[in-house]
């Protein structure tokens, strides 16, 4: 699918763009103090790669279940791959405040917000595919999607609380949204439908 193929290649340049945000120490005469002083640059570019590639991940897991798409779908596509696209912005904007101690608060708000625009985003392409069962394959029941669709679902509501705690103690929000990485790297429990049963099976010969 080109679409899959056209975000792939949107992820992959926007992780890529993160480590060109930490810029080495201009005093090299203190190196190692230079280099440990960078590590807010370290900790964004960390965080906001794998969580990048979570969302590329569950990008595959949501596209791997649709039999095809239509302009709606490639709208919405668009607007989280833009999303995506200003996530390293975000994050060296987060980087800059913590290795300044100023603006934290501002900056995990504004971080957090990139991300849970992205999470909603992404959000609506599922819930569009597969309402009515309109775009959604044979590998997906109705149990299955509701499975999928809770997963889904639960991502921006956490980001929303690290939101809402960043601005409150910027290192708890930001450790809130970090505790999205293990969840969704999580298998979904019923995300594969069963094959169903046939009815008289055969006996034994």
């Amino acid at each position: 699918m080109r679409l899959v193929a056209f975000s792939d290649a949107v992820f992959a340049i926007s992780i890529t763009l993160l480590v060109l945000e930490i810029h080495p120490p201009e005093d090299t005469r203190h190196l190692t103090h230079g280099l440990a002083a960078l590590w807010p640059s370290y900790l964004a570019y960390a965080l906001t790669f794998l969580l990048i590639g979570q969302v590329w991940a569950n990008h595959h897991v949501m596209f791997d279940h649709l039999r095809g798409v239509d302009r709606v779908v490639l709208l919405l596509n668009t607007l989280l791959l833009m999303t995506i696209a200003f996530l390293p912005f975000a994050a060296s904007v987060l980087a800059a405040a913590f290795r300044d101690g100023h603006g934290q608060r501002t900056a995990v708000v504004f971080y957090g917000i990139a991300l849970g625009v992205a999470a909603s985003l992404f959000n609506a392409i599922w819930a569009y595919a597969r309402r009515d069962h309109r775009l959604l394959g044979t590998t997906v029941d109705a149990a299955a999607g509701r499975a999928i669709s809770r997963r889904f679902r639960i991502a921006p509501f956490w980001i929303a609380a690290g939101v809402v705690l960043g601005a409150l103690v910027p290192v708890l929000g930001v450790a809130v949204i970090t505790a999205l990485i293990p969840f969704y790297w999580l298998p979904i429990a019923g995300e594969i439908a069963r094959p169903k049963r046939r009815r008289g099976g055969g006996g034994r010969g």
